[in-house]
């Protein structure tokens, strides 16, 4: 293993495949829990994020442990096609992930910006993932239903554009690797061309993720500014953190990404390849390009739902943005995008 793989860029690989395995158990053992401490509720967002961050911790988990065995056993196609593919799939989960945490940060701008305009009715009601006949008091057998089936989820009009973005990557992804795999025969060269085309248009769509990210945090930083409450602040603490980590981590992975050739790795002749300045650019290119905004995102939604309970009157009081789907209702189904009718509810209503 050793002779087939320089030492250096061995210990680099286990050690990005390592992190991206402890960040995919916690995302994914948080889920279970989340799952377990409220069975009654389907697919809130707080699970599909969790659900999209371990799943593209684990992508990147497998294409750096694949990169190793494939170099050693020298995989054919892995430079082409296989490693492409390992390497394109785990980020358009990444993407998929901020996308959607973006459009709920959207959801908010916009719901009280409807407020203030006297429109609080359609923004209120927009569904994000919601089961349209849910009922409080579920039997295990319902509950469980609900929670492993797909049918009744209906998805807002901001999320629908988030699947129409992914949906358009996959065969972005896919119609790159198409192309690489019929070049990969007649002009090896041609093949990387291709690759390096499809990651500059990937890296200018997170460079443009983070201005997003940027944008939409000083909007709801200046609504949060407004109110005076220790909840305010630590909302606000929140959203500063999580704007200035991805503004910071999405630019200087774009920019590594744009200006030089470390996200197509594996296609290196890695014994030709001496110094620590690549090791350095790969450390840094996916720590703070996806793990170190992966592990704030859980951090700030560490906390578990609230138990269950039925037969529940409705509370003037704001549901949390990273909904944890209560098994209560009584007048409206709770949904993702679901906010209370309240002068303050951009305040009190946990934007991460």
């Amino acid at each position: 293993m050793l002779k087939c793989y320089p030492l250096d860029f061995l210990f680099v690989n286990m050690a990005l495949a390592s992190l991206d395995a402890l960040l995919a158990f916690i995302a994914f053992f948080q889920l279970c829990r989340i799952h377990l401490r409220n069975q009654q509720v389907g697919w809130t967002r707080q699970k599909v994020l969790h659900l999209l961050i371990g799943s593209s911790n684990c992508g990147y988990f497998i294409y750096f442990l694949c990169m190793i065995v494939a170099t050693c056993k020298r995989w054919l196609g892995w430079s082409d096609v296989c490693g492409f593919v390992l390497m394109a799939f785990p980020q358009i989960l990444f993407l998929a992930a901020f996308l959607l945490l973006l459009s709920f940060w959207v959801d908010l701008c916009h719901q009280a910006n409807d407020e203030e305009d006297g429109d609080e009715q359609n923004s209120s009601q927009q569904a994000l993932l919601e089961s349209s006949k849910s009922k409080a008091g579920l039997s295990n057998t319902e509950s469980r239903r609900k929670c492993c089936s797909f049918q009744g989820i209906h998805v807002g009009s901001r999320q629908k554009f988030v699947i129409v973005v992914i949906m358009l990557n996959i065969i972005l992804m896919i119609s790159f690797a198409a192309i690489i795999w019929i070049d990969a025969g007649k002009n090896p060269n041609d093949s990387l061309v291709v690759a390096r085309v499809y990651i500059d248009i990937f890296a200018t769509s997170v460079l443009i993720l983070g201005g997003a990210f940027g944008c939409y945090g000083f909007l709801l930083f200046s609504k949060l500014k407004r109110v005076r409450s220790e909840k305010a602040s630590s909302e606000m603490r929140k959203v500063v953190g999580l704007a200035v980590v991805s503004v910071l981590c999405f630019t200087s992975s774009s920019l590594i990404a744009l200006l030089s050739d470390i996200p197509l790795f594996h296609h290196w002749n890695l014994k030709k390849i001496n110094g620590v300045k690549a090791l350095v650019l790969i450390i840094w290119h996916y720590v703070l390009g996806s793990s170190v905004p992966f592990a704030f995102v859980l951090w700030f939604m560490r906390e578990l739902p609230p138990p269950p309970t039925t037969n529940r009157q409705v509370q003037r009081r704001a549901i949390t943005f990273i909904s944890h789907g209560a098994a209560g209702r009584h007048h409206h189904p709770r949904n993702w995008a679901t906010a209370t009718c309240s002068k303050n509810q951009v305040s009190r209503a946990s934007p991460i």
